[in-house]
């Protein structure tokens, strides 16, 4: 089960569970390709990714923000962005790659955090 910390009626924003924080872009329409997206949303979409990877490097002093749409396994429009730490379990692979160590990583909560999302997306997108 995923967490949605965001909705409005052209996207949603999931929690993907991971140890680090991982957040996952969708658009309620289940669009294919992101050229099948209107030219519209697709700049929202780039808004909404510009807002949440400056709040996580704000909140959470990451060493890298990543972000991935490969959209393979589901075949539909999702953007993850993801914090990632020298000292988390994949660093510096990618989280699908192989892990390297047993992190325990000592983060902010991340409730205060889907707050602030909340808080500066309604602010910026209405």
């Amino acid at each position: 089960m995923h967490l949605l910390i965001y909705e409005n009626n052209e996207i949603y924003i999931e929690k993907h569970e991971s140890e680090i924080p991982w957040l996952k872009i969708f658009t309620k329409e289940p669009y294919k390709e992101l050229g099948d997206v209107p030219k519209e949303l697709r700049l929202k979409l780039w808004v909404i990714y510009d807002i949440l990877e400056q709040e996580m490097k704000n909140y959470y002093k990451p060493d890298k923000i990543n972000m991935a749409s490969f959209s393979n396994m589901l075949p539909r429009v999702h953007i993850h962005v993801m914090a990632r730490f020298k000292k988390d379990s994949y660093f510096p692979n990618s989280m699908w790659g192989e892990k390297l160590r047993d992190a325990k990583l000592n983060l902010p909560n991340e409730d205060e955090f889907f707050k602030q999302i909340f808080k500066v997306l309604n602010e910026r997108l209405f």
